[in-house]
C-alpha cells in the first residue's frame, strides 16, 4: 500500500521521532504480511478441501470457509487499498479516495474544527481552567524576567518619545491641558487652597516673615539714608535746620521696630486679628464676588494666552526627553531600575490579591475568546488551505503509519466474518436439499 519512496522518513524529523515512525512502520509490515499470508492460505485450504471434498463430504464446510473467507479478505482488502490509491492501478471509479477528495476533505476538515473546537463555549470553558493572572505574577516576580523586561521598555522609550513627538501627540496633550485648564474656575480654587493655607492659622507665619523684612529694611542704612532723604523734601526748611528730619526718622524707626517686636512676640496682637479679618474677608471675597471671579478669569486667560506658556511646555518636554534617554543609555540607569521594582511589585501585589487575578482571568478570557470567535473563520480557512497544499505521498504515507495497521486488521476480521458467513450458507443449503 505504500511505495518505498513514499515510506522514506521526511527531512527534519527528531532522532525519536524517525525511530517512533519506524517502529510504527515495522509493525504496520508485519500485519500486512500475515494478513496476506492468512489470505494465501485460505486460498489454498480452499482448493485443497474442494478437490478433496468427493472423498471426504465434510471437506466441504471446510472448503465453504475458506471460499467465503477468500471473498471476504479479497473485498477488505479492495476497500482498505482504495482509501489511498487504485486497485492495482485500475480507473476503477471511487478508488483513491484520499487523494481524489483532498479538497472536499480540507473544506469540510475546517468547518468540523470551526463548529466543533472553536464553538464560544467550548473555548471559554477551555480558557477558565487557565489561571493567566497567576502565570503573570509568577512571571513578573522574578526579578531576572522584571530585569530583561526593563531593558526592554528601556530600548523602546527613545522609539516611543519619538514617535510621539513625530505623531503631534504632544502638541495634542499640550492644546488638551490648556483647554482644561481654562474650563477651571480660579476664584473658587484659589480660595480652597488659600483656605487650606490659613488652617490652624499657619497663614501667620508670613506675617511673621513680613516683619522680619520689615525689620531687616529698618534696619539698613542705605534705606534709611533714603527714607531720610524723603522726609527732608516735606519738611519746612526752618525744620531741616534743626536737624527734624533725624529726629522723625529716629521716632519712626523706634516706633516701628517696638511694633513689629511686639507683634513676634505676642500670637494674640490686634494687628495679627486684623491680618486674620482681611485673609478671611479675602477668601470669601474670592468664594462669593463675581467681581472677584471675573477679574481671576480675566487674569487666568491672559496667563494661559501668554506665547512664553508654550514655550515652557515644549522646554520642558524636551528636558524631560533628554533626561529620559540619556538615563536608559546609562549603564546603571534610574528609570530601568525603578521599572524593574515597579513589575516586581506589581506582580507580588497580584499574587497576593485573588479578586484582581480573579478580574484579571475574567478579561482574558473575554478578550481571548471574542479574539478567537473573530478569528476562526480565519483558522477554519487556514487549515483548509495547509491540507490542500500537503503532499499526498506524505499524507498517505502519515495516515497509513498511523492506522493502517488497524485498516489491516479489518482484512482478518473481513476473513473471518465472510468464512462464518459462507459457513452459515453452506449448512443452510445443506439442510434445504436435505428437505
Amino acid at each position: 500500500m505504500s511505495s518505498p519512496q513514499s515510506q522514506a522518513l521526511p527531512a527534519g524529523m527528531t532522532p525519536s521521532a524517525k525511530a517512533v515512525d519506524a517502529e510504527k512502520l515495522a509493525a504496520l509490515r508485519r500485519t500486512k504480511f500475515l494478513a496476506t499470508a492468512a489470505l494465501v492460505v485460505c486460498v489454498c485450504v480452499f482448493a485443497i478441501a474442494k478437490s478433496l471434498q468427493g472423498r471426504w463430504p465434510w471437506l466441504g464446510f471446510v472448503a465453504a470457509f475458506a471460499e467465503a473467507a477468500t471473498i471476504g479478505g479479497l473485498a477488505d482488502w479492495y476497500a482498505v487499498v482504495a482509501l489511498f490509491k487504485r486497485p492495482l492501478g485500475l480507473p476503477i471509479p471511487h478508488t483513491a479516495i484520499i487523494p481524489s477528495n483532498q479538497n472536499r476533505i480540507a473544506e469540510n476538515l475546517g468547518r468540523f474544527i470551526e463548529a466543533n473546537f472553536l464553538a464560544p463555549e467550548p473555548v471559554r470553558q477551555k480558557l477558565k481552567e487557565v489561571d493567566f493572572a497567576a502565570l503573570v505574577a509568577d512571571w513578573l516576580s522574578d526579578r531576572s524576567r522584571a530585569e530583561g523586561l526593563s531593558r526592554f521598555v528601556g530600548r523602546l522609550v527613545p522609539q516611543m518619545l519619538q514617535a510621539i513627538e513625530g505623531s503631534g501627540l504632544r502638541e495634542f496633550a499640550t492644546r488638551r491641558m490648556l483647554d482644561r485648564l481654562g474650563k477651571i474656575d480660579v476664584a473658587p480654587l484659589a480660595a480652597e487652597l488659600l483656605s487650606a493655607f490659613t488652617d490652624d492659622r499657619r497663614h501667620q507665619r508670613m506675617l511673621d516673615e513680613f516683619t522680619k523684612i520689615i525689620g531687616n529694611f529698618l534696619s539698613d542704612e542705605q534705606a534709611l539714608a533714603v527714607l531720610r532723604e524723603k522726609i527732608r523734601e516735606e519738611l519746612p526748611s526752618v525744620f531741616n535746620r534743626f536737624r527734624a528730619d533725624a529726629y522723625l526718622l529716629k521716632r519712626i524707626v523706634a516706633s516701628a521696630a517696638t511694633l513689629l517686636e511686639e507683634v513676634r512676640a505676642d500670637p494674640d496682637h490686634p494687628l495679627r486679628g486684623e491680618f486674620d479679618r482681611f485673609v478671611h474677608g479675602f477668601i470669601d471675597q474670592l468664594r462669593h464676588s463675581p467681581d472677584y471671579a471675573k477679574r481671576a478669569e480675566q487674569l487666568k486667560r491672559n496667563f494661559l494666552a501668554r506665547p512664553e506658556l508654550r514655550g515652557l511646555a515644549l522646554d520642558v518636554w524636551k528636558s524631560m526627553r533628554g533626561f529620559i534617554e540619556q538615563d536608559v543609555a546609562s549603564p546603571d540607569s534610574m528609570t530601568r531600575k525603578h521599572l524593574t521594582n515597579l513589575f516586581v511589585e506589581v506582580g507580588q501585589n497580584l499574587a497576593r490579591d485573588p479578586q484582581i487575578r480573579a478580574d484579571m482571568n475574567t478579561g482574558f478570557v473575554v478578550a481571548l475568546a471574542s479574539f478567537v470567535e473573530s478569528q476562526k473563520s480565519g483558522v477554519s480557512g487556514f487549515i483548509a488551505e495547509q491540507v490542500r497544499r500537503w503532499d499526498l505521498g506524505q499524507l498517505t504515507r502519515l495516515m497509513e503509519i498511523n492506522i493502517g495497521r488497524d485498516l489491516q486488521y479489518i482484512r482478518f476480521n473481513g476473513m473471518l466474518i465472510g468464512g462464518l458467513a459462507g459457513l452459515a450458507l453452506y449448512s443452510a443449503e445443506l439442510l434445504l436439499l436435505a428437505n
